[in-house]
C-alpha cells in the first residue's frame, strides 16, 4: 500500500527551501497543507537565531488559526522543540499507529515515530488542527 506522503521521503532541507526541490520546515509544511488538506497558510520568514525563530512560531497571527487537539489525525500539525520553545513543525500522520512527516536539517523529509522523534532530540510541544478544517 502507498501512501500519499511516500515521495516526499527524503527530499532534502535547505533553511530557505521554498520546494519543490527543497524545504525548510515552514515551506514543507505550507506545501502539505495547501496540497493534501486545502489548507492555505501564510509565509513565516525562517530566522537563523533559534530565540527569534521560537518567537516568530509563538507570536506569529497564524496560530490564532489552529487550536489545540489530544485525539490526533491525518494532517495535524505537529509544534516540536529541542529546548523551551517549539521552534519545528510537521505534519501528523495516520500510518503505523502513528508518526510526523517533516523537514529537518541534515535530514530532509522524513516520516518518524514518537521514539524516533525523541531519539533525535524533538519532543512534541502541541498538536493542532487548523480552525477550517472539517472535525
Amino acid at each position: 500500500m502507498s501512501h500519499w506522503a511516500m515521495p516526499y521521503i527524503g527530499q532534502p532541507w535547505s533553511k530557505h527551501g521554498q520546494g519543490p526541490d527543497a524545504w525548510n520546515c515552514w515551506s514543507f509544511f505550507r506545501h502539505v497543507q495547501q496540497a493534501h488538506f486545502g489548507v492555505e497558510t501564510p509565509a513565516v520568514p525562517y530566522a537563523d537565531d533559534l530565540l527569534v525563530l521560537a518567537r516568530l512560531f509563538r507570536d506569529h497571527q497564524e496560530r490564532g488559526f489552529w487550536q489545540p487537539v489530544t485525539a490526533y489525525r491525518e494532517g495535524d500539525g505537529v509544534m516540536m522543540r529541542t529546548a523551551r520553545y517549539p521552534i519545528h513543525v510537521g505534519m501528523w500522520l495516520e500510518v503505523d499507529g502513528g508518526r510526523v512527516l517533516h523537514c529537518a536539517a541534515g535530514s530532509g523529509v522524513v516520516c518518524q515515530s514518537r521514539r524516533d522523534l525523541a531519539a533525535n532530540g524533538w519532543r512534541i510541544d502541541g498538536v493542532y488542527r487548523h480552525r477550517g478544517t472539517a472535525s
